[in-house]
């Protein structure tokens, strides 16, 4: 599936998971699509629960592959169904799950030159070293251009509410 063909329609890659940057992620991908005339592609990555290497050493696993997969495609089916809701992205869109480590998954779906692969930045500060792993593998590994998009600010004020409950920290609520 690599390898460039030039009667192929453009196409917009971007990782999904649910959480907030890949959230904002598929907004920004959406926008371009539209912009580029170009096919949205949202994928999910998964893998079994303690990766590839604990599922080969499960007897059960065999029988749990296909429940996973199911589990994947109504995580990505609900994470669309509330961005999209009934009206649709407005351009084509082809949602795809695929097993495997999400950096290398988004990798091996855009694989074309002309694709344009799109993935959330990670967090900012202290806990970036171990956040950004899916954007870091993506820009350095991808044949294609990736956009990684920065967390909104909403996010930012959401991390900031959870740590201050965390810590059981009196909020400032001189602003309010």
């Amino acid at each position: 599936m690599s390898g460039h063909d030039a009667s192929a329609t453009a196409r917009v890659v971007v990782g999904v998971s649910g959480s907030l940057g890949s959230v904002s992620a598929l907004r920004r991908a959406t926008a371009l699509a539209r912009l580029l005339r170009a096919e949205l592609w949202p994928v999910l990555a998964w893998e079994p629960p303690g990766g590839d290497p604990a599922a080969r050493r499960s007897p059960a696993a065999d029988l749990l592959v296909g429940e996973w997969q199911r589990l994947a495609k109504q995580r990505l089916a609900a994470v669309l169904d509330e961005i999209f809701a009934t009206a649709g992205p407005g351009v084509p869109m082809h949602p795809v799950i695929v097993r495997g480590a999400p950096g290398r998954a988004l990798v091996a779906t855009a694989d074309r030159e002309d694709d344009l692969l799109v993935v959330g930045a990670g967090r900012r500060g202290l806990q970036r070293a171990f956040s950004g792993r899916v954007s870091r593998h993506c820009l350095a590994h991808a044949v294609c251009p990736v956009l990684a998009v920065p967390p909104s600010p909403l996010e930012s004020q959401l991390l900031s509410v959870h740590r201050r409950n965390t810590w059981h920290l009196r909020m400032d609520t001189r602003g309010l």
